[in-house]
């Protein structure tokens, strides 16, 4: 597999890529979506995702076949037909409703730092992620979600917490995510050993 790049994101086969941001160290799976969205760096889709009016954190992890800020249609009109708005598409002397589309990417969906969507999972627009967040595969999220929460099924419900709370906030306020690549290196052996409880109490003062 290639290297990733601190400079340019890694887009495999088939990915298609509509105004898009990436930081360092990003990568698109082979037939993912991606559209009006940007990934923090370190964050990653696997294949066939289909990611809109997203703002991705860093080091988000996105299994295969998710699904994050799916549209809407009009439901309250008469009709909820393309007609509606993709309007040049069915008549000749109609213009798109550039306005719909405004409204649909401005219902942003945000995904915190180091949070994991599961395969298959849905996350619905203008839904929140926390950081360290779990959304199992399959679950279907229409309400924001606690950082380090583990939520599951259609609605998704929460089911616990990753830490107790008091580590939860150590956490947060350690903010690993926020070091610089050389210092990730250099504490990679104890990101894989420590447990988080042994890893903040070695890390918090440093």
């Amino acid at each position: 597999m290639p290297k990733l790049s601190p400079t340019e994101p890694l887009i495999h086969d088939g990915a298609q890529i509509t105004n898009a941001r990436f930081g360092a160290y990003c990568e698109v799976g082979a037939g993912a979506v991606v559209l009006n969205s940007d990934f923090g760096d370190y964050a990653y889709c696997e294949r066939l995702c289909d990611i809109a009016n997203s703002s991705v954190g860093k080091f988000a992890n996105i299994a295969a076949m998710v699904r994050i800020g799916p549209t809407d249609h009009p439901w309250r009109n008469a009709a909820q037909h393309h007609f509606l708005y993709r309007s040049s598409y069915y008549f000749d002397d109609a213009a798109d409703d550039a306005d719909f589309f405004a409204a649909r990417a401005a219902r942003r969906t945000t995904l915190g730092a180091d949070c994991w969507i599961g395969h298959g999972a849905i996350v619905k627009p203008e839904v929140t992620i926390g950081t360290g967040a779990i959304v199992a595969s399959g679950a279907v999220v229409t309400k924001d979600v606690a950082p380090f929460m583990i939520v599951a099924g259609c609605p998704a419900q929460p089911l616990r917490r990753r830490f107790p709370e008091p580590v939860a906030e150590r956490l947060l306020a350690l903010a690993w995510w926020d070091w610089d690549h050389a210092t990730l290196r250099a504490r990679l052996a104890d990101f894989r050993a420590l447990p988080a409880e042994a890893f903040l109490e070695r890390y918090e003062r440093s």
